[in-house]
């Protein structure tokens, strides 16, 4: 999933750290979100919403269908500013490959949305048909699953899906950390290098 260049979204900042726009920015997408809503009821139907997301993504009208039902938990075939508020913060965190620090940041509304039938679980078929918006592929969904489901029911409570989130993110972490020290070293190298043949 992409973001279309020259969307409306493609010019919002999302802070890197903590996920969220910045003020400023919220008071843009409020603006947007009532140029959007036609209506004027503060929502927008499943017309609208479809058109929003095909206008500012490359996401398939199915895919699209999916993210409205999840963001539509009370069923009442709209969502309000809240929930698209949500939408647009995962839009941008996937656009800036931040989706693991997003739902390390955002694990309990994350989970509130994927927990379909409000029972407080995940289920790994309720997961994978959102796992395009998170960037997580079916083998990383099976080893979630696998290394996490401490319970044993194919199930993920919350308390297990934000000792997902926390491992993710230090991984992510390390990785970045080792990444960065590598980086320096060839750096050095370089410099190194270079400052020989001068001589």
């Amino acid at each position: 999933m992409r973001l279309k260049q020259g969307s409306f979204l493609w010019y919002l900042y999302l802070d890197k750290i903590y996920c969220l726009l910045s003020v400023r920015n919220v008071k843009a997408l409020a603006e947007y979100f009532h140029i959007l809503d036609v209506h004027g009821k503060n929502t927008l139907n499943d017309v609208l919403f479809y058109h929003f997301l095909h206008h500012v993504t490359d996401l398939k009208k199915a895919q699209i269908n999916i993210v409205f039902d999840m963001l539509d938990w009370n069923a009442m075939g709209e969502i309000g500013f809240e929930q698209f508020y949500m939408l647009v913060c995962m839009l941008l965190a996937h656009q800036n490959h931040l989706e693991g620090q997003f739902m390390y940041r955002h694990s309990r509304p994350v989970f509130d949305l994927l927990d379909l039938k409000g029972d407080l679980r995940i289920g790994a078929k309720n997961f994978g048909m959102y796992r395009f918006l998170f960037n997580i592929h079916k083998q990383e969904l099976k080893d979630l699953f696998h290394d996490f489901d401490v319970t044993g029911d194919n199930l993920l409570n919350y308390q297990e899906f934000k000792l997902y989130t926390i491992i993710y993110i230090d991984k992510l972490q390390r990785r970045q950390k080792t990444e960065e020290k590598e980086k320096g070293e060839r750096t050095r190298s370089l410099y190194s290098k270079r400052k020989c043949h001068i001589k």
